[in-house]
């Protein structure tokens, strides 16, 4: 168990709302949370951990290198942002890379890994329509089956949290419910269904959608598509990669406004070449060009991006209108809600992990804990 500490800090952002000169006391969990007698001097924020369900890579590092190395370079550098848990995603490949890739995620997740905590793995194709395929190559797409999915989640051993599909394909709707069995988060995505489509699926135990607005049917007044299934079925949680560039923010705010902090959930779909400087990189087997920060296939389609989560969190206050305590939720509560371990993190609450970080006002952290172990310090040059 780690040592019993006490941070004081000018503002503290827990569950229930800001704390003003406020002191907090933990070990491996929160013992207690409470207001100070004097004043704290030195303008730092703690904010709870961020939760990215949704990373494909960073520092050069790629889920698909199926490698504990690789899994930990991301898990530090998660870290350095403000990120506490994370799940690591995988691309459309030869069906024997993705299995490699789910074991080394669940062998790292027990392992352990010295960042930010690997939560489960997400399962990001083959079982996705060509029409809106994105980055993901093609030439590996399946048709869901029984067999594919048995393969798959023997491969995680139980570490797998969360699966994207595309629920036109003909099997899809009758297989939802045995995902769902497994204990799984089920999500459409790289999709040309229709409304009708998706609400059956919704409807028949989906959890929501993958990134919004990309790789999906878009909205129609007469066929109103994924997003509008997305958008107006009241549960349907929807992933939002809030960086101004794949969705435009007066339809971020749009989407805000439809789905509340309970249900929108901020994600980075985050690339190797995430905290590196511009350039050619791969994602997965496909190419990608990184130019002033965004992410983008040979072909000219934006690929993920090397969005900082804390860097969306801060955004959302400007573009949706909200204070930083309903933003945060958004990339902390909202998404350990949806994979059902809010019970244990999520947000700054007596009894909980203590996985949160401290940061200044100019959104740079300064300092991670990951179940009261410090992970990361950050060091002036």
């Amino acid at each position: 168990m780690a040592e019993t500490n006490t941070l004081k800090v000018k503002r503290l952002f827990a569950e229930q709302g800001v704390i003003e000169n406020a002191s907090i006391t933990f070990n491996d969990y929160i013992q207690s949370v409470s207001t100070t007698s004097t004043a704290v001097t030195e303008d730092l924020w703690l904010i709870p951990g961020l939760i990215d369900t949704h990373a494909h890579g960073a520092m050069g590092c790629d889920v698909m290198d199926a490698s504990h190395q690789s899994l930990a370079t991301m898990s530090t550098y998660f870290a350095s942002i403000g990120v506490t848990g994370f799940l690591p995603t995988t691309m459309t490949a030869e069906k024997d890379a993705i299995c490699a890739a789910l074991k080394q995620i669940h062998q790292s997740k027990v392992t352990g890994v010295p960042g930010a905590e690997i939560l489960g793995g997400y399962l990001e194709g083959p079982f996705f329509n060509a029409k809106y395929k994105g980055a993901q190559p093609e030439e590996h797409f399946l048709d869901i089956n029984s067999q594919d999915l048995e393969d798959f989640l023997n491969a995680a051993q139980g570490s797998l949290s969360s699966i994207a599909l595309a629920p036109e394909q003909p099997q899809a709707l009758s297989l939802i419910p045995y995902l769902k069995s497994q204990g799984l988060r089920v999500m459409l995505g790289h999709t040309n269904a229709t409304f009708e489509q998706t609400s059956a699926a919704l409807a028949a135990g989906a959890d929501g959608v993958v990134h919004c607005f990309n790789g999906m049917r878009g909205l129609h007044h007469r066929e109103p598509g994924v997003v509008g299934a997305a958008l107006s079925c009241p549960h349907c949680y929807t992933e939002m990669i809030a960086d101004g560039e794949h969705v435009h923010p007066s339809i971020m705010k749009l989407c805000y406004q439809l789905k509340g902090t309970d249900y929108l959930n901020l994600i980075t779909d985050s690339v190797p070449s995430s905290g590196l400087a511009d350039g050619e990189y791969f994602l997965g087997s496909v190419p990608i060009s990184i130019k002033q920060g965004v992410a983008r296939t040979q072909q000219g389609g934006l690929a993920g991006s090397t969005l900082k989560l804390i860097h969306a969190v801060r955004d959302a206050c400007q573009w949706f209108d909200i204070d930083l305590h309903q933003a945060l939720k958004m990339a902390s509560l909202t998404p350990a809600t949806m994979l059902g371990i809010s019970d244990k993190c999520g947000s700054i609450k007596t009894g909980k992990e203590a996985s949160f970080s401290l940061i200044n006002s100019q959104f740079e952290v300064q300092a991670t804990w990951v179940k009261g172990k410090q992970v990361y310090q950050h060091i002036e040059h």
